[in-house]
């Protein structure tokens, strides 16, 4: 597959981690992606893709793409055997600035581009990227898009702010602090959490715990697992076990398994490190 991305250009740098684009074959139909703390944003320019978001729900179609904001549960992407996007790895709270409902609203329910941006908008964006010379223009266009949706968001420096400290933490910090730090109460902060967000501050700092694990493994070697959870502040064994199963599905020694298919079918690719194969 052809990966190029990019980081933009303040003021979106605050609430977008890189643009990218991705084009080609992808390694397996069905993807599965872990919670993340992070939201998502997709253009599609190919063929429709469908999203299951948890075990208990049907898939659904998306055409035009997709927006995501923070989960809480594995999402399965099922694709075509051709596909072909342009996209963006948002910040937890960086698709509040660019959407006209709270976050909450849309926890673990992707909506359609049409949805966010009206169909007008979503078809005159696809448009341009389709026609677009190459992956970096391509790249432009869109940051340029966002920047020109940019707008005002009440309570924003805030929970950028908290995000902050909990990334830098690795989710490794007493909520009760951070409302002190923040000078406002526990109930304020929740509130602006979740209508910027989708989730509190309690479910981002377990996506940062889970997620530093997750990027520190080396499936390739040996893993001490107890050593793992103790460092990561779990209570135990079986907190730590549940976690995962939480987060994915699997058990740890299962996840590994998982990885270590990915990477002895398909070496080095550029998916490699979040995604698992489902099927």
């Amino acid at each position: 597959m052809e990966y190029v991305s990019r980081v933009p250009r303040p003021p979106l740098d605050g609430l977008i981690d890189d643009l990218y684009y991705l084009a080609g074959a992808p390694p397996y139909a069905r993807l599965m992606l872990p919670p993340m703390p992070a939201a998502l944003l997709i253009v599609n320019l190919g063929a429709p893709f469908r999203i299951r978001a948890g075990t208990d729900v049907e898939a659904a179609e998306y055409a035009d793409g997709c927006v995501v904001t923070t989960p809480t549960r594995a999402l399965e992407f099922s694709y075509p055997s051709w596909t072909r996007s342009v996209g963006v790895h948002v910040k937890p709270w960086g698709l509040a600035p660019f959407l006209s409902m709270p976050a909450a609203g849309l926890r673990d329910r992707p909506v359609t581009i049409e949805q966010v941006w009206g169909r007008a908008a979503a078809a005159e964006l696809r448009d341009r990227l389709a026609t677009a010379d190459g992956p970096h223009t391509m790249l432009t266009l869109l940051e340029e898009e966002l920047t020109r949706r940019l707008g005002d968001t009440a309570g924003l420096g805030l929970v950028r702010h908290t995000s902050g400290v909990l990334a830098a933490t690795g989710g490794a910090v007493a909520i009760g602090d951070l409302t002190v730090a923040a000078g406002v109460s526990s109930t304020h902060l929740a509130q602006r959490f979740k209508e910027l967000v989708g989730v509190t501050p309690k479910r981002l700092a377990r996506a940062h715990r889970f997620a530093a694990i997750v990027l520190a493994l080396d499936p390739a070697g040996p893993i001490d697992w107890s050593e793992i959870a103790c460092g990561a502040g779990y209570f135990d064994q079986a907190h730590f076990g549940h976690e995962f199963r939480a987060f994915t599905g699997l058990t740890p020694t299962r996840y590994v398994e998982v990885r270590r298919r990915f990477m002895r079918e398909h070496p080095g690719h550029v998916l490699d490190g979040w995604p698992l194969p489902a099927d």
